[in-house]
């Protein structure tokens, strides 16, 4: 569904969601930490009040939030504090929480909609004082509290009306796809029975309390414009707080059910101004369904005030920018416009390229940029206007908290490449910055970032810098940063793509792979920078230099490959070029890993290629990686002597066969370096045709072939020829492939290959025959034509 609002779309449910003021079902958001927050420096909770939270920039409707969770909870607090207050002692706040809100939250969700144990008690306290006899619940809470004491008897009995309305304004459901429909309160007696209260009762405290419930209990009801009327004959006697605030956005939602846009936009921007604790909830109500409305409500507005909380909520649907300077014009120490800051400068944010490539032409691999390219491409997409504007009040600095206008002026001018006047608006914003840690976080990642940008060419003298940053972002804050709000990861991955690209100009493949590891090495696709052998022996002899300097140790620590996992991938390529005593010294130095297991038989030779199959059958004997090649050697030293050639032969062939993609050892290859994945086509070129290559098992299963004394051995070699075969046939159809759509043109599924046409012709009399036909489908296709 569509929810239009000045030609930007939201989503919504429908118009009786809206009418039920305060539940939410939105399709966005859902973490704690939103996507946005990967791909910025910027963090929002530095700047704006907590009420706005979910106003930040976010990829979804709302920022950290799938729906609203405090439909029925969000005034908790405030109402049992002010029951204490009224209270003063006479009963403990153990005994107020358990009448207000019940036991503890039940917990699972199957649970919540059943009926609270604390409202069967408070129906029979209001039945002990009506009658006045005894009950089991009066001779049990008269132990607790003076039932006979007024104040007590108000609060029960007060929780006995509010209990009533309850039944239709609590909703069970904390999440659908499906709109909720509104539930309504038909009981004309109670409702008029609660205004009664209101009428006559002259304690403050309780008049406010009756005045609310008298509005809830209009709105819940079938004669909702009662509601309206109620509140609009009582309101200048109401005192103007949380409770006034809550019962306008009643009256709000009643005039957008009544299709008087402009009203209800007008209304729930007051309440979203003055009752922070409904801001999520008044933003996703305001609904303005076109210029006419937007402009007939800032008519309504009686003050700046008014106005400029009208463009709070305006500028979080359609420009922030817009909102700010209006806003500013009417109120430069409004707080609204704290949060719209944030969203303007995370805006800009996302229009940054912090990944130093950029993609040329359409179907043309990404381009890797120098420093100065990135930074002019960057430079370019700054928003001047919102530019200028921030210069402006950071200027005047008379908004409600200056030193977040100093802080955006420098992040911009940071942007913009003015590193100088950056950071003489960070110091500017320090002298009077909060002393929280997210506040000195803040300055300091901001700091980080303008004088990484500094760098153009790193040199002993530059890189000292930096180094204390990156030690605190790569090391202290992962270790002691306990809070979840500051946004440190994306500096993590920007500066290091940035040093990455600085010694790559500087001629160091090696500190570049290091560092920009991060930015082109995928698990799927393992990392190409070992294809290189010298780079990849450079490596190997830098990470165990003796003598590194500072930011050569920032670089290894932070590197996930270590000199295991490069000697790893030394044995698995030496394995693959049938280098087996040059593999197992390589795979000797590999700690644990020479450890792991094969998780099927990898000398065992199947007719079908069914890795689970394999790894699921009965294994008299676990091999692991170096079991695995030791015993491979053993049988080459046998073969050398012309010992069981067969039997050694076929064993050797099945092994080799088993650790390429069609067997079942593919752990064997799968690392960080060589990649991971089911289908070969997501490995790099080289790993792809490493790991696809069936040449040298095809030759230990020719050698055993020719060294077979029975035609049963000899129809098992013939077909495993066969499968090699296959596979040959396959790699080289699909990795001539100009187009992937045209792969199935050629109709062709599979052909005859040798090996099945001489298992045919040959061997058609064995066991092993039969066998093939029962369980490979391709041969018993092809014997069937």
């Amino acid at each position: 569904m569509k929810r239009i609002f000045l030609n930007k779309l939201f989503l919504v449910s429908s118009a009786s969601l809206l009418f039920v003021y305060g539940i939410i079902y939105a399709c966005g958001g859902g973490d704690d930490w939103d996507y946005f927050g990967y791909n910025s420096n910027f963090t929002p909770e530095t700047f704006a009040d907590k009420s706005y939270t979910p106003l930040f920039l976010s990829g979804g409707i709302f920022y950290g939030i799938d729906y609203d969770t405090q439909h029925n909870s969000r005034f908790n607090e405030d109402i049992k504090t002010d029951w204490q207050t009224y209270l003063k002692g006479k009963a403990a706040a153990a005994t107020v929480n358990y009448f207000l809100i019940g036991p503890d939250q039940p917990a699972s969700y199957e649970d919540r909609g059943k009926t609270p144990e604390n409202k069967p008690e408070i129906e029979q306290l209001h039945v002990f004082y009506k009658t006045k006899k005894e009950n089991k619940t009066s001779l049990k809470w008269g132990k607790k509290i003076s039932l006979k004491d007024d104040k007590i008897k108000n609060f029960i009995e007060f929780l006995y009306l509010a209990q009533k309305i309850e039944t239709v304004s609590i909703g069970d459901d904390y999440w659908s796809y499906d709109p909720v429909v509104a539930k309504t309160f038909d009981d004309p007696k109670l409702i008029q029975s609660i205004e009664n209260v209101y009428n006559t009762t002259s304690d403050p405290f309780l008049k406010n309390r009756y005045w609310f419930l008298t509005v809830k209990a209009r709105f819940y009801s079938n004669d909702k414009q009662k509601a309206v009327l109620f509140f609009n004959k009582t309101e200048a006697s109401v005192p103007k707080n949380t409770l006034y605030y809550r019962a306008l956005s009643y009256v709000a939602g009643i005039n957008y059910k009544q299709k008087k846009y402009a009203v209800s936009n007008y209304l729930y921007a007051q309440v979203f101004d003055k009752c922070p604790a409904m801001r999520v909830v008044t933003a996703y109500s305001f609904h303005p369904q076109n210029d006419a409305d937007w402009n007939k409500s800032l008519a309504m507005a009686k003050n700046n005030k008014e106005k400029a909380a009208l463009w709070a909520i305006h500028g979080y649907y359609k420009d922030e920018k817009q909102a700010i300077e209006k806003i500013y014009e009417l109120d430069p120490k409004s707080e609204h416009l704290n949060y719209l800051v944030t969203r303007l400068v995370n805006k800009q944010e996302q229009e940054i390229n912090n990944s130093f490539q950029q993609k040329a032409e359409e179907n043309v691999p990404l381009k890797q940029q120098t420093i100065a390219e990135n930074k002019s491409e960057n430079q370019a997409k700054l928003n001047k206007s919102a530019f200028d504007l921030i210069s402006k009040i950071s200027a005047a600095g008379n908004t409600e908290r200056p030193y977040v206008w100093d802080l955006v002026l420098g992040y911009l001018q940071t942007l913009k490449g003015d590193y100088a006047n950056a950071d003489k608006n960070f110091d500017k914003a320090e002298k009077i910055l909060p002393k929280t840690e997210l506040a000195g976080y803040q300055l300091r990642l901001l700091r980080f970032v303008n004088n990484m940008s500094k760098i153009d060419k790193l040199t002993d003298k530059n890189e000292k810098t930096i180094l204390a940053d990156l030690n605190w972002l790569y090391y202290e804050l992962p270790k002691t940063y306990k809070g979840q709000e500051f946004r440190y990861q994306n500096a993590v991955s920007w500066s290091r793509s940035y040093l990455s690209t600085l010694y790559k100009e500087k001629g160091n493949p090696v500190m570049a792979e290091i560092f920009g590891e991060s930015r082109y090495s995928y698990w799927n696709e393992g990392n190409a920078f070992y294809d290189n052998e010298k780079v990849l022996l450079d490596m190997k002899a830098f990470l165990v230099k003796p003598n590194k300097t500072e930011i050569e140790n920032i670089g290894a620590g932070v590197y996930s490959l270590k000199l295991k996992d490069i000697n790893n991938f030394q044995a698995v390529q030496a394995t693959f070029k049938n280098k087996i005593p040059e593999a197992i010294a390589f795979l000797q130095q590999t700690d644990s890993v020479q450890y792991s297991q094969f998780l099927g038989n990898p000398f065992n030779g199947s007719i079908k290629d069914c890795h689970d199959c394999d790894h699921v059958a009965y294994q008299k004997k676990k091999y692991s990686q170096i079991d695995f090649l030791t015993t491979v050697k053993s049988m080459q030293d046998k073969l050398a002597q012309k010992e069981d050639v067969y039997t050694n032969s076929l064993l050797l062939g099945n092994a080799f066969y088993n650790i390429t993609h069609f067997g079942n050892g593919r752990t064997f290859y799968e690392t960080s370096i060589v990649g991971s994945g089911s289908s070969p086509y997501t490995f790099r070129d080289s790993m792809k045709k490493m790991i696809t290559n069936c040449d040298i098992p095809k030759m230990y299963y020719q050698k055993a072939f020719e060294a077979a004394t029975t035609k049963e051995q000899k129809a098992k070699c013939i077909y495993m020829i066969a499968k090699c075969e296959r596979n040959a046939y396959y790699n080289n159809k699909y990795n001539n492939l100009k187009n992937w759509w045209e792969a199935d043109d050629d109709k062709i599924n599979f052909i005859a290959w040798n090996g099945f046409k001489t298992l045919k012709k040959e061997y058609s009399d064995t066991k092993y025959y039969q066998d093939v036909i029962a369980e490979c489908g391709y041969f018993n296709t092809y014997v069937s034509q």
